[in-house]
C-alpha cells in the first residue's frame, strides 16, 4: 500500500490523535455488510442488550456459571406518561440459568448480586440507548437448557 500521507503526532501529549483516526478511516476500504438489509433495528438492540445483561451477570461467577446463563430481552418500549424532554424506556428481560443453584447465585442474598447485575447493564444500556431505563430482570430456571434444541431455539440460538 503506498503512503498517503504522514500525520505528526505525540503519544505523549495525545497531540494530533484525533486527525490520524480520522486520515486512517477515510482509506480503509468499505467493508462488508455485518447486517442483512432490511434488518430490524429493535431486533440488533435486543441482541446487544441481551449480552450487556448477560456479561454483567457473569463478571466475577465465571466459575459458578460456566456459559449456563441465557438472556432474552422480552420488551423494549418507551414509558408513554413521561414528558418530551424527560424521556424513559422500560426494558424487560428474563435471565435463564439450567439450575435453582445457579439461580440462587445469580440473585444472590436478599438480590443483592442481581442488584449489582441491574445497576450495570442499566448504565451500558442507558450509553447505547440515550435516554434513562428502568430495567427489570427476571431469572428463571430452563433446565438443561443447553442440551435441549427447542430451548435453545426459543432462547435465540
Amino acid at each position: 500500500m503506498p503512503w498517503a500521507e504522514v500525520v505528526p503526532v505525540s503519544a505523549l501529549t495525545g497531540d494530533q490523535v484525533t486527525l490520524l483516526a480520522e486520515r486512517l478511516i477515510s482509506h480503509l476500504p468499505e467493508g462488508p455488510v455485518l447486517f442483512p438489509e432490511g434488518e430490524d433495528e429493535a431486533e440488533t438492540m435486543e441482541i446487544a442488550f441481551a449480552e450487556l445483561i448477560r456479561e454483567a451477570a457473569l463478571d466475577g461467577v465465571q466459575d459458578e456459571l460456566p456459559h449456563s446463563i441465557a438472556v432474552v430481552v422480552d420488551e423494549i418500549e418507551p414509558r408513554e406518561d413521561r414528558p418530551v424532554d424527560r424521556p424513559l424506556a422500560d426494558v424487560r428481560a428474563t435471565l435463564f440459568v439450567e439450575r435453582d443453584s445457579q439461580k440462587a447465585i445469580v440473585i444472590g442474598k436478599a438480590g443483592s448480586r442481581l442488584k449489582q447485575v441491574g445497576t450495570r447493564a442499566r448504565r451500558e444500556i442507558e450509553a447505547l440507548l440515550g435516554v434513562p431505563v428502568y430495567l427489570d430482570i427476571r431469572v428463571k430456571v430452563a433446565k438443561d437448557w443447553q442440551k435441549d434444541p427447542k430451548q435453545l431455539r426459543r432462547l435465540g440460538f
